[in-house]
């Protein structure tokens, strides 16, 4: 196929690879996402510590568990929005996309991400509207009528807020750094955030992508699934967290072992989807020979036989057709096809001699479908893993209320704080890169860019690329549970500064209760002394 192979085969002429200019609309990509994390990191630490301090002891996990609904239905909006965008060609408007002859189950579809930022831009501006009419302070929950409570309180914070002025903030941070940093219960709860941050923040980032290669669904199937499948169920397990929390008034050794047996059962569970498994895709050259005989070891040589060596193909083009003998092939040039029929995504390749069949031999654009089991198991997967983040949420409140009780009242927004940054650096960060340096090690064949440098991984061993996803998570995840059972042992012993029974609102109201009873008292005291003056009268 002479035409077909001078349109597959890649640019050579030098003289267009200098022409290339490198954008640095990355840069802007950058700042933009670092002033928006500036913005949006805050919320949550500062939120929580609000609720905390102004909510009743026995309504704030409730209320905590509302909030963390919230932050989920968010990402769940965003993950439709992205599936709508992955969907859309990336250069929609300036090409003809009827000539396009990949489709979004190609892993060379780019999708137009662009469309995303612009519309959660305008979003974020809205959102910050009714920030600026929240009040400083607000009365503790069930004292808002009475008007001795609320004075007292303002005037102690007035005092508060002039011996900050006084002595400045740098003052109460060393000793709560100190304080913090020498209470075990926080430090371990830390360490066992941490380490299953690295665990979740690979299984999110990276899902997509395992679904892709091991289902062969398109990338914004794989967006819309993960989203509808898994954040509705955490939403849900947030709220009956928070409302177990309420109704049965959970003290936080309780909550803690509420946390940890169903983090352990949510973790066994998981090792199911080690079975719900899908074979690799079979391309020839690759991972199978022209015969149809799967092959281990990827050789470069492999990819030619003698029914394509005369037919000139570049050997490193990535331009996949499905043969009707069930096999996939790099191209169509290296297929053997001599001719072809139909255009866009609807153009069939015949006469292809390396197809070998009892009929006339022809191909399709794309990978072969995997067939209807691996549909199957995809349906198995998705439902396990709707099971696996209710229970997770569900123990999610109960593990937060140790975090927010282990500390005393004036550390919790700097204990927050510490905890969210702590997560980020030390998992949001670099979890992303060594997963994926991992799951680059799978890679069975690198796409090629114009002047022939290594592009984008374009398909990858599935089955190793399963163990590493699947794999990697779990041992982090079994080792956080070492720090956790030392969170138990340690609650059985100590006293935490939180977990007064009185804490908060009882706190307050058992003082007002006492100043109304000193006041009955002192009525009382002065209608007997009335009395016996009038006695002595008479």
């Amino acid at each position: 196929m002479e035409n077909g192979t001078q349109i597959l085969r890649p640019t050579q002429d030098p003289s267009e690879c200098t022409k290339e200019v490198k954008s640095l609309m990355w840069v802007y990509v950058l700042v933009g996402n670092i002033v928006r994390g500036m913005g949006e990191t805050p919320i949550l630490p500062l939120g929580i510590s609000y609720i905390e301090d102004f909510a009743k002891f026995e309504n704030s996990p409730l209320y905590i568990g509302l909030v963390e609904t919230g932050a989920i239905i968010g990402p769940l909006i965003g993950l439709l929005l992205a599936s709508f965008c992955a969907n859309v060609y990336v250069d929609t408007g300036f090409v003809n996309t009827d000539d396009l002859i990949i489709t979004p189950t190609d892993t060379r579809w780019v999708g137009a991400w662009w469309f995303g930022f612009l519309i959660c831009a305008g979003v974020n501006v809205l959102t910050a509207i009714p920030f600026f009419f929240l009040p400083n302070t607000l009365p503790k929950e069930g004292l808002e009528t009475n008007a001795d409570i609320i004075k007292n309180e303002n005037e102690d914070k007035q005092k508060e807020e002039v011996k900050k002025e006084k002595y400045g903030i740098t003052k109460d941070f060393l000793p709560f750094m100190k304080s913090l940093s020498c209470n075990p219960i926080y430090m371990l709860f830390i360490l066992v955030s941490v380490i299953q941050f690295n665990a979740f923040v690979n299984m999110i980032s990276f899902m997509p992508k395992y679904l892709e290669q091991q289902y062969g669904i398109s990338s914004s199937d794989a967006i819309f699934l993960m989203g509808i499948y898994n954040l509705p169920p955490i939403c849900i397990g947030y709220i009956i967290g928070g409302l177990i929390m309420k109704k049965f008034k959970i003290t936080v050794k309780q909550a803690a072992h509420i946390g940890c047996w169903l983090s352990l059962l949510e973790y066994l569970l998981y090792f199911l989807s080690f079975l719900m498994t899908c074979e690799n895709s079979s391309v020839v050259g690759i991972n199978t020979s022209y015969e149809g005989i799967p092959q281990d070891l990827y050789v470069e040589n492999d990819i030619f036989a003698d029914c394509n060596v005369d037919c000139n193909c570049p050997s490193k083009i990535w331009d996949p057709v499905c043969g009707n003998n069930g096999l996939s092939y790099l191209s169509a040039c290296l297929a053997g096809c001599e001719t072809s029929i139909g255009t866009g995504i609807n153009m069939v390749f015949q006469n292809c001699s390396c197809i070998q069949t009892s009929g006339n031999s022809s191909a399709v654009l794309g990978l072969c479908d995997k067939g209807p089991d691996c549909s199957l198991m995809l349906q198995y997967f998705l439902i396990l893993s709707a099971m696996s983040s209710f229970i997770y949420s569900l123990a999610a409140i109960p593990g937060y209320m140790v975090l927010l009780r282990c500390m005393k009242s004036e550390e919790k927004s700097l204990g927050v704080g510490l905890h969210t940054f702590c997560t980020r650096v030390f998992a949001g960060i670099p979890a992303p890169i060594y997963f994926g340096a991992l799951m680059d090690s799978t890679c069975l064949h690198w796409g090629t860019l114009k002047c022939g440098e290594s592009g984008a991984c374009r398909i990858y061993d599935s089955t190793t690329f399963r163990y590493i996803y699947l794999g990697l998570p779990a041992a982090l995840r079994g080792s956080s549970f070492v720090p956790a059972l030392i969170i138990l042992i340690l609650l059985r012993k100590c006293h935490l500064p939180g977990e007064n029974a009185s804490s908060g609102t009882e706190l307050i109201e058992t003082k007002v209760k006492g100043k109304e009873n000193e006041c009955k008292d002192i009525y009382q005291k002065s209608t007997v002394l009335k009395d016996d003056e009038l006695k002595t009268k008479l």
